[in-house]
């Protein structure tokens, strides 16, 4: 399994994914449609997935388990103590990857 852990903050129509290279250190930023999201992650080879504790998250484990992806769910809890600045999707996201380091 590849060492990165790719963060995702769900939402209703775009899903918001976080992650940092474990080889250069760059951090990646990327927005995904509902659509797109599960292709994008077929494409990877196994990795960890940490999403935010919610009932769209058991969905995404469901369809990313198969695939042979490792999810965490982190409770809300959790993810707010990591929260720097406005709340917002992306933020969450940053926010999810910051608590599966600690």
């Amino acid at each position: 399994m590849n060492g990165t852990t790719y963060a995702v903050d769900t939402a209703k129509n775009v899903m918001q994914l976080h992650w940092v290279d474990v080889e250069t250190g760059e951090i990646h930023r990327k927005r995904l449609s509902r659509a797109k999201f599960l292709e994008f992650f077929a494409r990877l080879q196994p990795v960890r997935v940490a999403v935010e504790a919610c009932g769209g998250a058991l969905h995404w484990a469901r369809a990313l388990t198969p695939m042979g992806h490792a999810v965490e769910l982190l409770p809300a809890g959790q993810i707010r103590a990591f929260v720097r600045g406005n709340k917002d999707d992306m933020a969450d996201a940053r926010a999810s990857s910051r608590a599966t380091d600690a």
